[in-house]
């Protein structure tokens, strides 16, 4: 009797209070306000530290030091090869995806437990990995060294640590989306005379862009704060290879604190509104799917 009682749902003229005595989690306005002070000790009043200590100079300061000719270039080459490195990762990227979904073959579990390996290794290992690979006497680096090419301490060598830790968020990304495409459609497809392409193209590709965009847009913006796998390899020759982190780290160190946040609110900025795209990619994508 009492296994029934529990199990059975209340019928629907239930009285509110024996509804809310079911419920899990606390009442909406105590488990919002809980939610509320929890983001404001975590992220909110760090982030307006942030931006009211950057409030303590004046327009032309401001100005001055989030638009000197060093830290441009830092800008240019942390937005660049973050832009790059983003793109690429969005083809290699899906093509991950599609073999560890699509494909069974012996290691699998270990291909697909190796794609999180970026997140779980500490970047400042994974820095000093890269560069031992890709230096002028590294197991890789030296075969490209004789032509004049370089893969470390230079904007190559970024752009590839950027690649290494963004990867997994386009496979994550896209790998679940893939997995709930209905093939059945490809089928129809293929028997109506469509070739491989024409099904990529117009059944596959459609119902994965939204996901692509959102792995794009992730893997984007975590490039852009990355320091320490890239610190390594960058090389970090002023107006070079030098990024936007390392030009924080190098305020802080001369006691600028004042100027090293300005640099980080515009970094701050470019992640917010990142942020506010990647949320409305994968409000998109749950539209997509629901229709």
């Amino acid at each position: 009797m009492t296994t029934a009682t529990l199990t059975t749902p209340l019928p629907a003229t239930a009285t509110p209070q024996k509804r809310a005595q079911r419920r899990v989690l606390p009442g909406f306005n105590i488990t919002l306000g809980y939610t509320l002070l929890y983001l404001s000790l975590i992220v909110l009043i760090p982030l307006s530290a942030l931006v009211f200590k950057t409030f303590t100079l004046s327009w032309e300061q401001f100005w001055a030091a989030v638009s000197s000719p060093r830290v441009l270039a830092s800008y240019r080459l942390t937005f660049g090869a973050s832009l790059i490195a983003a793109l690429v990762n969005v083809v290699f990227g899906l093509l991950v995806a599609w073999v560890l979904v699509r494909y069974k073959f012996p290691g699998k579990k270990i291909v697909d437990a190796l794609v999180d390996l970026p997140f779980a290794l500490p970047t400042a290992v994974a820095g000093i990995s890269l560069t031992a690979l890709l230096a002028g006497n590294g197991w890789v680096g030296q075969f490209f060294e004789p032509y004049g090419i370089q893969l470390a301490f230079n904007p190559n060598g970024v752009v590839i640590a950027l690649i290494f830790i963004g990867l997994p968020f386009v496979v994550r990304t896209v790998q679940p989306v893939l997995e709930d495409t209905e093939k059945e459609l490809e089928e129809a497809a293929t028997s109506l005379g469509a070739t491989r392409w024409q099904i990529f193209r117009h059944v596959i590709l459609p119902s994965i862009t939204p996901a692509l965009l959102t792995g794009f847009a992730m893997a984007f913006a975590r490039a852009i704060g990355e320091y320490g796998s890239v610190i390594f390899i960058a090389g970090n020759m002023p107006m070079v290879s030098e990024i936007t982190p390392l030009i924080i780290i190098g305020k802080l160190e001369q006691y600028d604190y004042a100027g090293a946040t300005a640099v980080a609110t515009v970094l701050l900025l470019f992640s917010f509104i990142l942020l506010l795209i990647i949320n409305g990619l994968q409000a998109w994508q749950r539209k997509r799917s629901g229709a």
